[in-house]
């Protein structure tokens, strides 16, 4: 250990131990700062390549028309297309909440309108006055 620490004084460098759990440590010569300096950059670029999936919402009620249902599905196509998984919700306003089955239904054809594009990750379901249905893109 001595004799590695004073080679690498004599070369101007750092001794920096590798492996600290291995029967004897590992150590090695070389320049510490430019290592941080290569790991830090190293970090940067994971980062970089690293994406992000956002959760868009797209909310509806019973009575909504069919034109304004088909803008709907395609601004959910558009969301998977970006690799964002989709939240649909179907909002209750009133008596609205004895009417379900309209609110199940409606999130049937919403699915069975994008077709084999998605994948259904959670599938409605009833959470207080809203019915909702999450929908992630396929690899």
């Amino acid at each position: 250990m001595a004799d590695a620490l004073a080679e690498a004084r004599k070369e101007g460098l750092d001794l920096v131990e590798v492996a600290s759990t291995s029967s004897p440590p590992v150590c090695r010569i070389m320049d510490y700062g430019k290592f941080r300096y290569q790991q830090s950059k190293k970090l940067q670029v994971a980062r970089k390549s690293q994406s992000t999936i956002q959760v868009k919402e797209i909310r509806l009620r019973p009575k909504t028309e069919e034109h304004d249902l088909q803008v709907k599905i395609k601004h959910i196509r558009k969301f998977l297309e970006q690799h964002d998984k989709v939240k649909v919700s179907v909002l209750f306003r009133g008596r609205e909440i004895a009417f379900t089955d309209i609110g199940r239904k409606l999130l049937e054809d919403i699915k069975n309108d994008l077709g084999e594009s998605c994948i259904v990750d959670q599938q409605p379901k009833l959470e207080g006055r809203s019915m909702v249905m999450v929908l992630s893109p396929k690899k």
